[in-house]
């Protein structure tokens, strides 16, 4: 006689009682930031909302590039596209409304050269080893990934390395390249509406692709 071996289903834990002592933890900390200053306590609430709809979204810009060639899903590709989109409509209203107020354009506008490519490269190497970019590696840290905290000390190692050499990129390339901001170059209509145009055909190609891809 064959032996049926029974699977052991293992009990859920039940995380009620913990996401209710999370909860309260989190009101006291707000109440006791709000006594300091009421916007300590506005960005605890708004990195605590950050935090969740991260978490729950999923939301990893190594992931958006990773997913289309390992499993041909493009939902997170498409998510990053529209998050840029909506980041480019709010840029480009205080930037826009900066300049017709003659004032300095708000936004860091950085020299773009070689060192730019050097650093992708390396940050994307890395986060491609890692199984995370910074949001995604802080989004797992927070559900206890161990090899996400590992991720993160390196880091932290590897920021503080880079403010160390900062001086040295600075006086080697940075310094030397040439600023680009794109209504300087095409004008404020063709910068803007080119760059939704841009991203909006990236998300069609995105849903093509994932479409081509599933129905093989």
């Amino acid at each position: 006689m064959e032996t049926v071996k029974k699977s052991k289903k293992k009990k859920k834990v039940n995380q009620f009682p913990y996401g209710v002592v999370l909860l309260v933890v989190i009101v006291i900390v707000g109440i006791i930031l709000s006594m300091q200053s009421p916007q300590l306590a506005v960005r605890w609430a708004f990195g605590i909302a950050f935090g969740f709809v991260l978490q729950k979204s999923r939301f990893c810009f190594t992931a958006s590039f990773r997913d289309p060639i390992l499993t041909g899903s493009t939902s997170i590709t498409r998510a990053v596209i529209v998050g840029l989109m909506i980041a480019t409509i709010g840029f480009a209203a205080i930037q826009y409304n900066a300049y017709l107020r003659g004032e300095p354009i708000p936004g860091n506008i950085s020299p773009v050269g070689i060192h730019t490519a050097i650093g992708a490269t390396m940050f994307g190497i890395g986060m491609v080893i890692a199984g995370g970019c910074a949001s995604g590696t802080l989004m797992r840290v927070g559900e206890g990934y161990m090899m996400q905290w590992l991720s993160l000390i390196f880091f932290i190692i590897g920021s503080l390395w880079g403010a160390r050499d900062f001086g040295w990129w600075t006086e080697m390339f940075i310094a030397k390249s040439p600023k680009v901001f794109l209504p300087d170059v095409f004008g404020w209509g063709v910068a803007f509406f080119g760059q939704l145009i841009l991203l909006g055909l990236l998300f069609i190609l995105a849903e093509w692709y994932e479409h081509k891809r599933f129905n093989a």
